[in-house]
Formats: C-alpha cells, structure tokens, sequence
C-alpha cells in the first residue's frame, strides 16, 4: 500500500477540481533540467522486512569503543530515572502548549526547566530552549545588535569553532563585522579581547572553559564591554557549571549552552538543547518561548506564555527570531537530569570528570615527547602537542577500540600535532592506564 491512500479516481477528481491535467502539470514552472530524472525510491517492504534490515544497520554501529573525545559533546551518565520519566506518554507526545487551559503541565515543566537553568548559569530570565549551543550562541549575537543598534561583533578564537563557523554562515548576508581575536597557545587572550573593544562594538563572545580546556573568568572583560555600551555573552559547559564561577557572577548579559550534557544521550549529531539565559534587562531581545506563572480569576497559580516575541505571535514580521519551535523533550530531560542528581550529584559528576582529566594529563606527558598545549587551570578537558600528526593517531588507536579525542588542526591551523582530549565521570582510570600504554606503544 502506498505512503498516500488515494485511488486514481480520487486523484483524477482532485486535479479536476483545480483545473489541471495530471500530476505533472503541478510542476510545470520548474523546468526540464532542474527537475528529477528520479527518485531512485526502492519498492517497499514488509514491517517485518524494514525492522530486519534496520537491525543490520545498527549492528555496524562501534558501541564498544572507549571514547575521550569531546569538543562540546560529552558522555556522561544519564540515571534511569530521566529515560523512565521523559518517555512517558504525556511527555513524549506533547507538542505546542498555545492553549494553556490545556497544557499546565507542559507549561509547568517549562518553567521549571527554566528555573533551574537560570540558578544552574548564575542568570535571572531564560527561555524554554532554542535547538542547540550554536543557534543559542548565534541568537545571543543577535540580541545584542538589536539592544546596541551596532553591527561589531567580538569574537574569541578559543570559542568552539563549530559555532564560529555557525556564526559565519548565520550571519553572512546580515551586514555584521565579525572580529575574531587570535588564542595565545590555546588560552583565550583577555587582553586582545579588551583591546579591540570600542563604541562600535555590539558584543563580545567568549566560553569558560574554552574551545582548548581552559578555565577563565571573564569579570573584567565583561565589566569594559559594559563600559563600551557592549552586551557581554558567554558560552558555559553546563556540568562544570557547578564548581566554576557562573556567568552572573562574571557580570554576563547573556549565557548559553549546549545543554547535551545533562541528560541527553550522543546519538549522531542530536537531538541537541540550546539554553538561553540572560539578564532582565535583555529580556525583550530573547527570542523563542518564554513561560511565566502567574494566578487566576480565584487566585490559583496557572501557567503562561508571556512575552511573546514569536513571529507566530503578534510579532509577526517584528519577531525577535524566527526560531518556531523550542526542543521541550530535551529541556525536559535536562530538568530530570538536574533533579536526579541534585546539587550533590552535579557538583561529584564534575569534580570526578576534572579529576580524571588531571590524571589523564599527568598520565599522557609521562610519554616522551607528549606536552601540555593547555596552560593553566582546566576543567575536563586539555589538549597536548604530540610529536606526530593527530590524524595519524586517532586513525591507529580508533581502530584498537579508543577514540583518542579530538583533532585540533581541523580547525586551527599550525596546530596538527594538537589533540583535544576530554573525560567525564564515565572514565575510569583503568581506561586512562590503557590509552596512555596505548599511545606510548603509537609513538615509539
């Protein structure tokens, strides 16, 4: 049975009804050589015979590898009870809450999402997530050229430059000044952000920690963009987020994240979860949802859409951003993740990830020829010079069964021996004692 259940009598009466021939004259504005010779869709297959072939498919996915890649994405454990409380029906299958007479609890979990976010990042107002830590980042840009009316954007080389190349393609036709400020050895340079703050400048974007490991605090940065009239926006790695100093204590107008880490499996480039947190001050530039509570005609606590800047809203053509749907699911599972472990629990996930990164750097220098490219103060993540190309290295050891991290010369030039390598509490020193005997036997 075909996809569409029509007969061809019902189509013949369709295209009757609509004055046209057959289902070709649809397309005839497009011409001959911009359409399809074909489909190349294979004939269909039973139930049974689609669950088999995807089973085989699955079958050659690696699950059994260990892994110390990173890069923004990490694996960390996810308690059972945010898959058996996520996956229930009336979470699972709740869609927009337009009508909050019939959607309290969705809207209740929202806010409560955006409770917790908003204490994890140190920020008074946030919204009900935007689709992951790039768009949030770009939407944070955005922000700010509308709260300024500038068009100068600085940027920190040590942002993750996934993002950065986000920001490129997002902002490419918007007349924007893009002004990238170079990484001193993989440290974030304070001082040349500073420097190339002035009173045109709309924004100053950096991340703690940084694309390379390494820990900052930006309070006397974002005190001179202050001075300069400039929006201050942060970049947080929401986990690590519960022993370093938060972006409202730096002084940030705006913090995002990519919210991965805290409850939502890696599977493939997604689903991901943008946060976005702010001050109240800028909280008529932020786009997408926004859930308030407040009461009713008899003094009940009920929830709100309020502030609404969509362009489905009475915005319209003046929306904020045309950013239509939020990723409700994944804030949900951020919110039971957060709940589950507890101020505790989040704060032992991320020491026992920075300790384990720590004797997984003191581990790797022991090897000749291995040296530390992070300096300072880094959390779960570092990056090491080693002797050879990283490519070359990641090739062997990945197919041994460890993944070794990431490649820094992909997206830093000068930096191919760079390697970028990432614990969580999820790594265990049994694992670390391997890599490290295994890296040594690559390099001799």
């Amino acid at each position: 049975m075909p996809y569409v259940p029509h007969t061809e009598d019902e189509v013949r009466e369709m295209l009757a009804a609509i004055g046209v021939a057959s289902i070709g004259d649809l397309f005839a504005e497009i011409s001959a050589e911009m359409r399809p010779a074909s489909f190349d869709i294979p004939e269909g297959l039973s139930e049974m015979e689609v669950l088999a072939r995807l089973e085989a498919l699955a079958g050659k996915n690696a699950i059994d590898r260990t892994s110390f890649l990173g890069a923004g994405f990490y694996d960390h454990y996810i308690p059972a009870a945010v898959d058996a409380l996520t996956m229930r029906g009336e979470f699972y299958t709740a869609y927009t809450p337009y009508q909050p007479e019939a959607s309290q609890g969705t809207l209740q979990a929202i806010f409560e999402y955006q409770t917790a976010v908003t204490r994890l990042l140190g920020m008074e107002c946030a919204n009900a997530s935007v689709y992951d830590g790039g768009t949030a980042l770009y939407e944070a840009l955005m922000m700010a050229v509308r709260k300024t009316r500038r068009r100068k954007i600085i940027v920190s080389e040590g942002l993750n430059p996934i993002y950065r190349v986000m920001l490129g393609s997002y902002t490419s036709n918007l007349d924007l000044e893009l002004v990238t400020v170079p990484h001193l050895d993989g440290q974030t340079d304070l001082a040349g952000l500073t420097a190339a703050l002035d009173d045109d400048t709309a924004a100053v974007l950096v991340q703690n920690p940084n694309f390379f490991g390494a820990i900052n605090d930006f309070t006397d940065l974002f005190a001179a963009a202050r001075a300069r009239g400039a929006v201050a926006v942060i970049s947080a790695y929401p986990v690590l987020q519960a022993l370093l100093k938060t972006p409202g204590e730096m002084g940030a107008a705006v913090a995002v994240a990519e919210g991965q880490s805290l409850g939502l499996p890696l599977s493939f480039g997604g689903p991901y979860l943008g946060i976005m947190t702010c001050t109240k001050e800028m909280i008529r530039q932020m786009p997408g949802r926004i859930v308030g509570r407040t009461v009713d005609d008899e003094g009940r606590t009920g929830y709100v859409l309020t502030l609404q800047a969509r362009e489905q809203h009475i915005r319209r053509q003046k929306a904020t951003s045309n950013i239509c749907s939020n990723q409700s699911l994944c804030a949900l599972r951020a919110l039971v993740h957060m709940c589950a472990l507890g101020e505790l629990g989040l704060k032992r996930a991320a020491r026992l990830s920075v300790e384990r990164a720590h004797l997984c750097a003191e581990r790797l220098t022991a090897i000749p020829g291995v040296s530390m490219l992070t300096k300072g103060p880094f959390g779960n993540e570092f990056a090491v010079n080693l002797p050879v190309n990283a490519f070359t290295v990641i090739a062997r050891l990945t197919e041994r069964g460890f993944v070794p991290g990431f490649p820094l010369g992909r997206y830093y030039e000068g930096l191919e021996n760079g390697l970028l390598v990432a614990c969580t509490e999820k790594t265990s020193e049994e694992q670390i004692g391997i890599f490290a005997e295994m890296l040594r036997g690559v390099l001799r």
